[in-house]
């Protein structure tokens, strides 16, 4: 079931934006309006950072089939070993392993995620180790399902951009701010749909 804002999102990027009208069109489909628990969306979002939706995928399913349940004391009390084991570089296991303490200690657990507006709660979850802003970006997406994030630094956006507004020409993140302005207010659907032109698997968090 799609959220409550897809439809109406769908209707105004298609009206204002040709490209994107055909990039629906040929794509179709939405994002699921299921979320999981914060903890976790986030703990994925750093297994993909830096690498492909198939390989982050993959990697998470080795990580859920080690620990079948993806909470923060589990997490903080595997083996690096184990993590490692799952295809996990050193560095994702320090930064899974440091969240998962933020959530234990409740410096992140005891935050209201809703009551929070978008700069806000990116603000505080770049304090974690290993969550940057696309991290973050990410988790106002799957997560809290805004509809206006645009991850400027997310490849699969620029490579999208690129491909479909710009004969696959290099795009600068001002190029993509640009293009971007005609989406608002929905540019996190507009994104959905631009990786979704690139990979018919649909990215999840």
């Amino acid at each position: 079931m799609a959220l409550a804002f897809w439809e109406q999102a769908v209707a105004d990027l298609s009206a204002c934006d040709p490209v994107m009208d055909r990039i629906i069109q040929h794509c179709g489909g939405s994002m699921s309006q299921e979320r999981g628990e914060a903890f976790v969306t986030l703990a994925r979002a750093i297994v993909g950072q830096q690498i492909s939706v198939k390989a982050a995928a993959s990697i998470w399913q080795r990580v859920i089939a080690s620990i079948p349940e993806i909470t923060p004391e589990r997490l903080m009390a595997t083996e690096m070993d184990l993590l490692r084991s799952c295809g996990l570089s050193a560095r994702k296991v320090d930064y899974l392993q440091d969240l998962s303490r933020h959530f234990v200690e409740g410096t992140l657990a005891a935050i209201n995620w809703h009551d929070l507006d978008d700069e806000t709660l990116i603000r505080k979850l770049v304090e974690v180790k290993g969550i940057g802003r696309w991290t973050a970006e990410m988790f106002l997406i799957f997560h809290l399902h805004r509809p206006d994030v645009l991850p400027l630094d997310d490849v699969g956006l620029q490579r999208a951009v690129s491909v479909h507004y710009y004969a696959s020409q290099p795009v600068s993140k001002h190029a993509i701010r640009t293009v971007a302005e005609n989406w608002q207010p929905w540019r996190s659907v507009a994104t959905w749909y631009l990786w979704r032109s690139l990979d018919p698997v649909p990215v999840m968090y």
